[in-house]
Order: C-alpha cells, then sequence, then structure tokens
C-alpha cells in the first residue's frame, strides 16, 4: 500500500485522488492540504479524503511521499520545507519558473533531498509505446522528431526521449503564428454557441547538430474537434508517423505496421472495460500496470509515476529526475527567449547536466 499525501486542491490534483480511487488496494491518500478546509469540503467529499490546513498536519500522517500540486510561484518554497522535514517529494510540473528557482532546488537534491517530477507524458501508453520504437533501432539511428502532442515542457520532454538526447545543448529557433478558429471546448465544456477567435501555433527548431527536434504546439489541441496532435520520428532506415511505422527490412523491403490499442470489455466481452495494452505486429510493446482500473491514458500516466515514485522514495533511482525536469523547463525558457526576440538562441550547460 502506497500512502501519499497532496498539497493542493487543484485541477490536477483530482488525476492523482482518481487514480487512487480507481486501485484502493495500490495506494491511500492520507491527507491533502488547502488554505481554507471550509471552502473545500464539498470539493473533498467524492474523494472521501481528510483535509488539512498545515504541511505538519500532512507530515504527522506519515506518508511516504508528498505530491505538490500548486502554482509555480509556491512550489519551490513548499519544496523546500517538505526536504527540511526529510519527506520524498513528487512535484507537480514545472519544479519552478525561473532558472534560479530551478538551480536552488537542485542544490537541495545534492544535498540529498528525494525530488521527482510528475512529467506524465513520457508514460502515456502511445507515447511509451512511441519512445520504445524510436530506441528499438527498428528506424535505424533518430535523427528527427516532430512533437506536436503537448505545451512547453512537456513537449520538449518527448523530443528529448523520441531522439535520445540528455543534456546536450542545440541552438534553437522559434516563432509564432496567428491563424483563425472556431472556438474550442475548455474545462467547464462546449462553447455555447459558435465563435471564430484567434489561434497562437507556436514552432520552434533545436538543432542537436545531428539531431533536429521540431515543437509544433497550439493551445487548441488540447480540446479542438479538429486539432489533431501529431508525432513524427526519422531514422535513415525508416519512420513512424502517429501511429503508423514503416522500416525496411532490406533496402528493396519496406514493412508498414500499426500501434494497436487492445481493450478488455469490447464484443461481447464481460472483464471490465480497460486498456491491457498494446501491440505492434507479433509484440506486445506496452502492458497496462493500473488495468482493471478504468483510467483515461493520462491518468495511467499520472498512476505510473505514482507508482515509480514509490520505487524511488524506496531507494530507486528517480523515473523523471529533478535535472531532467530542470533541463526540459530551461529548453522551455529558451524556446520562449527565441521565439519573442526573433533571435538564434544558443543553449548553455547547466549545473544540473
Amino acid at each position: 500500500m502506497i500512502r501519499f499525501g497532496v498539497v493542493g486542491t487543484g485541477w490536477r490534483t483530482e488525476f492523482f485522488l482518481r487514480v487512487a480511487n480507481a486501485r484502493p488496494d495500490l495506494f491511500t491518500c492520507v491527507g491533502v492540504v488547502t488554505r481554507n478546509i471550509d471552502n473545500k469540503r464539498e470539493w473533498a467529499e467524492p474523494f472521501g479524503v481528510t483535509l488539512y490546513d498545515s504541511l505538519d498536519d500532512l507530515l504527522a500522517q506519515n506518508p511516504l511521499y508528498v505530491i505538490t500540486s500548486v502554482t509555480w510561484d509556491a512550489n519551490p518554497d513548499i519544496m523546500h520545507y517538505l526536504a527540511d522535514n526529510n519527506m520524498p517529494v513528487l512535484s507537480e510540473t514545472p519544479p519552478a519558473r525561473t532558472v534560479e528557482e530551478l538551480n536552488a532546488l537542485y542544490e537541495r537534491v545534492q544535498q540529498g533531498a528525494k525530488f521527482a517530477v510528475a512529467e506524465q507524458y513520457h508514460l502515456q501508453p502511445i507515447h511509451q509505446t512511441r519512445i520504445a520504437i524510436a530506441n528499438s533501432g527498428k528506424l535505424g539511428t533518430v535523427t528527427q522528431a516532430q512533437v506536436s502532442i503537448a505545451h512547453g515542457y512537456h513537449g520538449v520532454s518527448m523530443i528529448r526521449r523520441l531522439l535520445g538526447i540528455n543534456y546536450e545543448n542545440c541552438t534553437i529557433r522559434g516563432f509564432n503564428f496567428v491563424s483563425p478558429i472556431v472556438k474550442s471546448p475548455s474545462r467547464q465544456g462546449e462553447a455555447e454557441k459558435e465563435e471564430i477567435v484567434e489561434s497562437t501555433q507556436s514552432i520552434a527548431y533545436l538543432n542537436f547538430g545531428d539531431k533536429l527536434g521540431i515543437f509544433d504546439w497550439t493551445g487548441d489541441q488540447y480540446r479542438s474537434h479538429v486539432r489533431n496532435l501529431r508525432v513524427t520520428v526519422r531514422g535513415e532506415r525508416g519512420e513512424m508517423i502517429n501511429d503508423t511505422i514503416t522500416y525496411l527490412q532490406d533496402h528493396k523491403t519496406p514493412i508498414e505496421m500499426t500501434l494497436k490499442r487492445y481493450f478488455a470489455g469490447e464484443n461481447g466481452n464481460i472483464d471490465g472495460f480497460y486498456l491491457r495494452g498494446i501491440q505492434v505486429g507479433e509484440q506486445w510493446m506496452y502492458h497496462n500496470e493500473l488495468a482493471p482500473a478504468r483510467l483515461l491514458d493520462d491518468e495511467i500516466a499520472v498512476g505510473q509515476c505514482m507508482l515509480k515514485m514509490a520505487d524511488y522514495a524506496n531507494g530507486a533511482e528517480p523515473f523523471y529526475s529533478l535535472a531532467e525536469a530542470c533541463q526540459d523547463r530551461y529548453l522551455n525558457i529558451k524556446i520562449e527567449e527565441a521565439i519573442a526576440t526573433g533571435e538564434e538562441i544558443q543553449t548553455e550547460t547547466q549545473a544540473w547536466a
């Protein structure tokens, strides 16, 4: 049983709590810290969690680790406080806003603090499968990744993992393009009427010399009915476009395969409704560790963060270290700088590298 606590009652906190409720045999939330208990009682009721108004009260419940799901500005101070109390921290993304704040958190890691970051995109079933294929050698040496699946540091993280990049420096060029679009749904649901609004697309080229990452993101993509997510990965022996892989068996023989998702609960199956896994050809490339829980792909990925954080708290290596999170946020900052200035930006090696 993994006992965890949470600081914050924002939108992302609900993902962690839904996972815990879906797999009560694996997780127990020992409490959630909020600044105003009375205002959050109704919010907490569906999750069956206890609310506290102080970190000390939460720590008294002896969680294995604490998840911080608060604002960018509040997060670093809370992480430092938890480190002072020898509590492992799973931080929401990103752990800090500025390079200076990132460096201060990394200093704590060097002093023994256990900080990991809940970057879930590379753990989503489809992306985990794509990364495995990119690293398998089937496409040959991967030289290019075009990623249009998430904003900022999330998209950067996927680019690095698809390319097999760690902390290498790069040059960055970027720009925005504004175009009209029918207004997309929001967290609150569908718009009441059709409305044409401006859509800002951010595009950046990250040139690592022998490898190229292309970051392409429009905020509408998260919920739009007409703006899809896209991934292209290229190597000298093949490429992957979304769920289709094309590669050379030999120089005369192209092979095409697709990523196939398998669910329970379809075509008369009565085992429940959940993702079993993903196959490519005859090979299982992904097994859902949280089956048979009925969860979204993003919730499955969040659940994997929670499982892997328990391993880290118990002595394993971090699944997504603070150093990785710092690098992805740093590259995100430099992309924003390149877009804002219109200049080519050269990244520099940071302390966490």
